[in-house]
């Protein structure tokens, strides 16, 4: 099992930053690729970003590239995501996840097995 906790949303004016963390505590952490994805009201959870287990690869949604970055720390069982230029369309409840059997990332909901609580990220116009 692992779990996983997430922190750093809140509400934000567009064009500011947020950084969320995660924090992974159970199996080990680098086993696992980990990736952010969210959801708004009344839409379905979308991908956002992935890092392999190493954190040497990444991968973004198209829509998002430039503008987050998704980065880890093994040392610390924490993965990041940095987003910067935020806009109010940007406004979703942010959860991470973690996938065992895709080391190297995933862009698929299905092939994480573990998923935090979620954190809620608001950007005002």
């Amino acid at each position: 099992q692992v779990q996983l906790v997430e922190s750093g949303g809140g509400l934000v004016q567009a064009g500011g930053s947020l950084r969320l963390s995660c924090v992974a505590s159970g199996r080990t952490f680098s086993s696992y690729a980990m990736g952010w994805f969210r959801q708004a009201p009344g839409k379905e959870r979308d991908f956002v970003a992935t890092i392999s287990w190493s954190g040497a690869s990444t991968y973004y949604a198209d829509s998002l590239k430039g503008r987050f970055t998704i980065s880890r720390d093994n040392a610390k069982s924490t993965v990041y995501l940095q987003m910067n230029s935020l806009e109010p369309e940007d406004t979703a409840v942010y959860y991470c996840a973690a996938a065992g059997r895709y080391r190297g990332g995933t862009d698929r909901r299905t092939s994480y097995e573990y998923w935090g609580q979620g954190t809620q990220v608001t950007v005002s116009s």
